[in-house]
């Protein structure tokens, strides 16, 4: 499977911003797709992911009730909804997709074998 993001940019604190990521080549009934981040000098860190089957959802403790993660079946895209954004959100946003990822892994970088280009987000105060 192949990952193309896109959507990131500048906002204000307060704004929103939506990221998209269109995946190709597989199906993806068997998959998991994440959204990470990561800022300068900071690890990878986990932001949300979607079982694609189920549409089960799963959020980091710092983005719940502000993001929401979800999928088009019919573009074969999972979307990032990005709300009340401040500027501790800023970081280089990647999207990811991991083949059967147990439940226990799903917020762990290494469980995803593929993975998107970075888009950048930037948050102004």
């Amino acid at each position: 499977v192949q990952l193309q993001a896109s959507g990131g940019g500048l906002v204000q604190a307060g704004g929103s911003l939506r990221l998209s990521c269109a995946a190709s080549g597989r199906t993806l009934s068997s998959y998991v797709m994440g959204w990470f981040r990561q800022a300068p000098g900071k690890e990878r860190e986990f932001v949300a992911a979607v079982r694609w089957s189920a549409g089960s959802t799963y959020y980091a403790d710092s983005v719940k009730g502000r993001f929401t993660i979800s999928r088009d079946n019919t573009k074969n895209t999972v979307y990032l909804q990005m709300n009340s954004l401040n500027p501790e959100d800023t970081a280089v946003y990647y999207c990811a997709a991991g083949l059967r990822t147990i439940v226990g892994m799903i917020r762990v970088p290494s469980s995803y074998g593929t993975w998107g280009q970075g888009t950048q987000v930037t948050v102004s105060s």
